[in-house]
């Protein structure tokens, strides 16, 4: 009986040194990260070109110029409705710069089409370092986010078919205090939700605009230059680049 006893408390002792361990392993793994957040454009986690089959299919041999021109109108679209403060859903966004790319290119874009292709942009898939890097991050403590002109519904949709809405402690979309990047009260929505300074937390910009726009509002800026394109000559640069998650990793765990 008192041998039994004795093995008991033994067994307790050791799962509290254990439980006091990993709180240590944690507490040093959170404290490792240089930043308490990681605010995500949404074209870093998703691959916009991975609408392009589709497009293909509706327009054979034009699917890659088709796709690039949709997305330039996208957030062409965005900004002038931000500058004159005609706020729209931007899915409704979205539909519009596809309609306008269709006439531009000369070609037909019936009904069936149309839904098809707007629901490419609900299938999004994610770059293939994307989810790695957010467990990784997610393990060490720090919080992520989106700073996205995607509505809610967009990010819901891609994050829930990619398994990965979980990984994130929001997804923000600049819809709810209807803004678009990168007007400054869109930046600053992230400082709001997570309760943050502006030093706390690091913007990651997939666009050399969205860098430039997050960088002047004053977050420390990380540029996720995938398409490995020239920096905009704005006279403001990002803090940081790279063309993928690898560099982000080692600058926010402070990897060497």
């Amino acid at each position: 009986m008192e041998i039994a006893m004795i093995k008991r408390a033994e067994v307790r002792i050791l799962l509290v040194v254990i439980d006091l361990l990993l709180g240590v392993s944690l507490a040093q793994s959170q404290s490792s990260a240089r930043f308490k957040a990681v605010a995500f454009d949404y074209f870093v986690i998703f691959d916009p070109n991975s609408v392009i089959p589709e497009v293909e299919k509706a327009f054979p041999g034009k699917g890659a110029e088709f796709t690039r021109l949709w997305r330039a109108k996208q957030f062409e679209y965005g900004f002038l409705r931000s500058i004159t403060n005609r706020h729209a859903d931007f899915f409704k966004v979205t539909e519009d710069a596809l309609v306008y790319t269709a006439k531009a290119m000369n070609v037909e874009l019936p009904l069936e089409n149309k839904n098809r292709l707007l629901d490419a942009y609900l299938a999004l898939k994610p770059w293939p370092d994307s989810e790695d890097a957010l467990r990784k991050l997610k393990a060490a403590g720090v919080q992520i986010i989106t700073i996205a002109n995607f509505s809610q519904k967009m990010l819901r949709a891609n994050a829930d078919r990619a398994g990965i809405a979980a990984l994130f402690d929001e997804l923000l979309s600049t819809e709810i205090n209807g803004t678009y990047k990168p007007d400054p009260r869109a930046y600053e929505l992230g400082m709001k939700r997570l309760n943050l300074k502006k030093s706390e937390i690091l913007f990651v910009a997939f666009g050399g605009w969205d860098a430039y726009g997050a960088k002047s509002f004053g977050y420390k800026t990380y540029w996720m230059n995938r398409f490995k394109l020239p920096v905009e000559q704005l006279g403001i640069q990002p803090d940081m680049t790279s063309n993928d998650m690898e560099g982000l990793l080692n600058v926010v765990l402070d990897n060497h």
